[in-house]
């Protein structure tokens, strides 16, 4: 029996901090990538080398999991006798671990390289990951694996836009600039899924759709507030709403919108469908409240004094990657400013 109803905006404290709770009890990070996280400094330095081991653990279907470790999001593969697909490559400082971690679960040539976003948590062992693998293409067998990604991933790694470039072996060989990109790989279809001005301008969802998996990427952080930086990023507030939203209606629950489709975030514990719930509800009822105190006439300083988000801090506000709350509302405060007319009714709580 499957229930698809979504749950209503309204949520309380006490059933969100027991999900979370829940939630950690059944997939808890390892204590060491744990540490390793919170080593890095309110900036987002990232430790120069990373010698400890990375946790593998099988999410469903033919899909594996590497948890966030030595400044790097999770990564995630599927393994099968097509060969294995990686989705984000962490950090250059753990890509060693990062392929050992793959050769213990399969001696299958890594083929392919999805990047759910520029960012260097996500990308930065692009290089040495590719350089193991093996692609087949029209020509044959080639000596490197492919790297796939959205051209915002390109435009951002290359330089084109912003300031933030990497090495030319690390960029994506074959970009989409559509709504989708679509593959087959291991007996099932990987469906790429471009989210516009969502954590990134070029983030795509990575859709394991025989085992049932979503990889979200940034987009769903549910250890922290998001990150929301529109001219570094080229992100939004409302745009990872929207991908919420999204990721929302891809999932399938067994019941209650709980089990089925298991979501993977960048970091944190594996989600269902309930948990990207909560996390969207959580974001579109800060929207409202911050929209409300624009629309009374206060200041940047007043919202902040205001605090909207206080409910939310003792989950959301510990800033494990340097991104406070302090900045999140005030990310939050510009982006309403821009768009919020004073004289119109405020925006309405509940979300699609």
């Amino acid at each position: 029996m499957s229930c698809n109803n979504k749950p209503a905006s309204a949520v309380g404290l006490r059933r969100l901090a027991a999900m979370v709770m829940l939630s950690v009890a059944m997939v808890g990070l390892p204590a060491h990538a744990q540490k390793a996280r919170t080593a890095k400094n309110a900036k987002g330095a990232q430790p120069a080398e990373f010698a400890g081991e990375l946790d593998v653990m099988h999410v469903k279907g033919n899909v594996y999991l590497i948890g966030a470790a030595g400044g790097g999001a999770h990564a995630v593969f599927q393994i099968g006798p097509d060969g294995v697909v990686v989705v984000d490559t962490q950090t250059s400082a753990t890509s060693a671990k990062l392929i050992e971690a793959i050769r213990k679960v399969t001696p299958e040539p890594i083929r392919i390289i999805l990047n759910t976003s520029f960012l260097p948590d996500h990308a930065g062992g692009n290089v040495p990951v590719t350089k193991v693998g093996k692609f087949i293409g029209d020509r044959g067998e080639i000596n490197v694996a492919s790297i796939k990604g959205h051209e915002g991933v390109l435009n951002r790694m290359s330089g084109v836009i912003g300031n933030a470039t990497s090495p030319e072996e690390a960029w994506p060989t074959d970009v989409y600039y559509t709504g989708t990109m679509d593959l087959h790989m291991n007996g099932e279809p990987v469906i790429l899924i471009h989210h516009p001005a969502a954590a990134t301008e070029g983030d795509s969802v990575v859709f394991f759709r025989g085992s049932d998996v979503v990889v979200a990427g940034e987009i769903f952080t549910p250890d922290s507030y998001p990150v929301i930086q529109p001219e570094e990023r080229g992100g939004s507030l409302q745009g990872t709403i929207d991908a919420l939203n999204r990721i929302i209606d891809l999932a399938v629950p067994v019941m209650n919108a709980q089990g089925g489709t298991l979501v993977v975030p960048a970091y944190g514990p594996i989600a269902d469908e309930y948990s990207v719930v909560i996390y969207r509800d959580m974001l579109t009822i800060i929207r409202d409240r911050i929209a409300d105190l624009i629309k009374r006439g206060m200041t940047l300083e007043q919202v902040k004094a205001a605090r909207p988000t206080l409910d939310y801090d003792g989950i959301y506000g510990t800033a494990p990657r340097g991104w406070t709350t302090s900045q999140f509302v005030e990310a939050v405060y510009r982006e309403l400013s821009a768009t919020t007319d004073k004289s119109s009714p405020a925006p309405a709580t509940a979300s699609p």
